[in-house]
């Protein structure tokens, strides 16, 4: 139906098609690449708050002021230890039982205080990667990440490839942190994992936990420290220096490959301009102001316009979305026009 040769309304049955499922995976880091192979950290990261975690950077922000930080990685002990501070003590925080603390309170269930892998090895302390909420948007895309660290500091030229097994997973855990996936070695090749050591055939449950609904992959401390050879420092009361000494080892892998997976809804639709439709302008080309002639004498009962733009109204005569094509396309009463509008939320 026509309104006022400017407006039509859609037919609810034929016109618009809605709530189209679509899964979507993209690269997660800055610019959309799916490979990150330089690790930064900033001067801030030697400061109180890199007691506790490290924020890593695709490009170094000393030298580029529009660095973005791509993950953040940290060390956690269930008492405290490798971090200044003692339980009631006046000086030092405890950082990594803060750190600790916080992945049990997200991730785990009530009175549980420790993580587990594999289904039975436990361990008091963790290191994690945490990614920035803004890199993965919905979650990390599971089976399409690889990290590698290097075998030992001293020996950048080790590295341990690190994947999770969703691959081989039908039915996965599910906690309060959501799905939950153990990571294993292995590597991707063609977009295909490839698992060295299954976490079950680990004698310490695999390297870690991978929880892609929420960016996090957290590695078990004593299995990390026995591979890479980062010699972890659980003294108590003492600033360990875990944190980066971690950073050295992901920074001497030299490779984090990720991509992020995010589900989009569409509605499409159809905007149909019959033959006697919408075929005059408002455009003071059109016509001339003094007279109101066509500019264009053949315009006489043969009108032609070029349709650039879409607007989408509510029942308000809002505009709500504008819809730009990617050309004119020509509309007389000989042509009819046929232009599919789509919204993703």
């Amino acid at each position: 139906m026509a309104l006022a040769g400017a407006y039509k309304l859609f037919d609810q049955e034929n016109d618009v098609v809605k709530n189209i499922k679509a899964t979507i995976s993209s690269g997660i880091w800055s610019g959309g690449t799916g490979t990150l192979t330089t690790f930064f950290s900033q001067s801030a990261n030697s400061s109180s708050a890199g007691k506790y975690y490290y924020d890593v950077y695709k490009t170094d922000p000393s030298s580029d002021t529009e660095a973005e930080v791509q993950f953040s990685i940290g060390y956690g002990h269930l008492d405290g230890s490798g971090s200044l501070g003692t339980v009631g003590g006046a000086t030092g925080n405890r950082a990594s039982a803060a750190i600790h603390a916080q992945l049990v309170n997200l991730l785990l269930p009530p009175n549980k205080d420790r993580f587990t892998y594999a289904g039975s090895v436990t361990s008091k302390h963790f290191f994690v990667l945490s990614l920035k909420r803004a890199r993965m948007r919905e979650k990390m895309d599971p089976g399409n990440w690889e990290l590698r660290i290097s075998g030992s500091v001293k020996n950048v030229g080790e590295n341990i490839r690190l994947i999770d097994d969703s691959n081989s997973t039908t039915d996965p855990e599910a906690g309060i942190g959501g799905r939950v996936f153990n990571v294993v070695t292995g590597s991707i090749t063609s977009g295909t994992t490839s698992i060295n050591t299954a976490a079950s055939s680990n004698p310490g449950g695999g390297y870690g936990l991978f929880y892609p609904d929420l960016g996090i992959v957290l590695l078990n401390a004593d299995i990390v420290d026995a591979s890479a050879s980062i010699s972890v420092n659980t003294t108590s009361n003492t600033d360990g220096g875990n944190v980066p000494a971690f950073f050295s080892s992901v920074k001497g892998g030299a490779y984090f490959q990720a991509r992020r997976e995010e589900k989009l809804s569409s509605t499409h639709y159809f905007v149909r301009a019959g033959n006697k439709e919408f075929n005059f302008s408002n455009n003071p080309t059109f016509f001339t102001a003094s007279t109101g002639d066509f500019t264009q004498p053949t315009f006489f009962k043969d009108p032609k316009v070029y349709i650039t733009t879409v607007g989408l109204f509510n029942n308000s005569n809002e505009l709500l979305a504008v819809a730009k094509l990617s050309q004119p396309v020509l509309k007389s009463y000989s042509r009819e026009a046929l232009i599919k509008v789509k919204l993703d939320f």
